[in-house]
């Protein structure tokens, strides 16, 4: 199913109590473009105007926006505005046939060195803890269907976890949302990978939007604030989106902006100021994702940090 047009408004203020210098930013904001989602209009303003801004690509292709600055000020504004088109690609279905129908699998020789180091486990479990938990969605007898694992890791988390949002910079440790059994998307995101990880399947970490539909505002969470989830890998499936905040499998309603191997890699603002601790007053962030037509919808509330 074709969705309409989606419209993203994302705006962060940085506010002090006096004027400071301001050192470099890297943002990443702008959606990342495929077949399945294409850019009809992007636009990055920053108050005040910084003395150079030019764009990469980082080493997974993301585009990051790169600012300095000459002058200070008592706030920072940035304002990224994106129109795409989504056309999120049917709920994906693995076949007996597919190699990765049934797991364990294996991953191409030609593959495999590329996806290493999302295979790779990156953080400590030194009692298990992770590994017993991500063995708990294999079949006692056999192998277990590839599609039973991810989708009930998926389900699962967004059950017996309690979504919280946390004003902490930052990622928690994994075995810290395992022990409290709460924590963000980011936090979500980044123990499922683990936890696959652990199971030798590839995964990836992203950042994005959520796009709440108005039918069913009272099923999603992570609406007003960036968005994160997992990509996995599977033989002859490709990357394939996996929200377990949401209880979502595939694009439906997510919007990319970056992809990573690990959470810090892919932070939507990051920056410094010269100047004191208590001169930082705060920091505003409003977002908003609008479909074609519902663009006079309220906006979220502020979210102060």
């Amino acid at each position: 199913m074709t969705m309409p047009l989606l419209t993203i408004n994302h705006k962060t203020v940085y506010r002090y109590a006096r004027p400071v210098a301001f050192g470099e930013h890297r943002i990443m904001l702008r959606p990342l473009p495929g077949h399945d989602l294409r850019i009809r209009a992007s636009h990055l303003k920053i108050e005040p105007k910084p003395m150079q801004l030019r764009w990469i690509h980082d080493v997974f292709g993301n585009s990051v926006a790169i600012a300095t600055f000459d002058e200070r000020a008592d706030t920072l504004s940035f304002t990224a505005t994106a129109t795409v088109e989504h056309n999120p690609a049917e709920e994906f279905a693995l076949t007996p046939d597919d190699p990765a129908y049934f797991y364990p699998f294996l991953y191409d020789d030609e593959e495999f060195p590329d996806l290493l180091q999302f295979v790779t486990p990156q953080y400590g479990d030194p009692h298990g803890e992770l590994s017993a938990w991500a063995r708990k969605f294999l079949d006692a007898e056999g192998p277990t269907p590839t599609f039973k694992i991810l989708s009930g890791m998926t389900h699962g988390i967004r059950e017996a976890f309690t979504y919280r949002k946390r004003h902490e910079q930052g990622t928690q440790h994994p075995l810290d949302t395992l022990q409290t059994g709460s924590g963000t998307c980011r936090d979500y995101a980044l123990f499922m990978i683990e936890a696959l990880r652990r199971l030798g399947i590839a995964a990836r970490f992203v950042s994005g939007y959520v796009f709440i539909p108005g039918d069913r505002a009272h099923g999603y969470v992570g609406g007003g604030s960036t968005h994160a989830w997992v990509q996995v890998y599977l033989p002859s499936a490709g990357w394939i989106e996996f929200d377990p905040t949401n209880g979502i499998v595939g694009t439906r309603d997510l919007i990319r902006v970056a992809v990573a191997r690990d959470p810090r890699q892919a932070i939507p603002l990051h920056g410094s100021y010269l100047g004191s601790p208590d001169a930082f007053a705060g920091m505003e962030v409003h977002i908003d994702v609008v479909s074609e037509g519902d663009e006079q919808r309220e906006a979220p509330q502020a979210e102060e940090v």
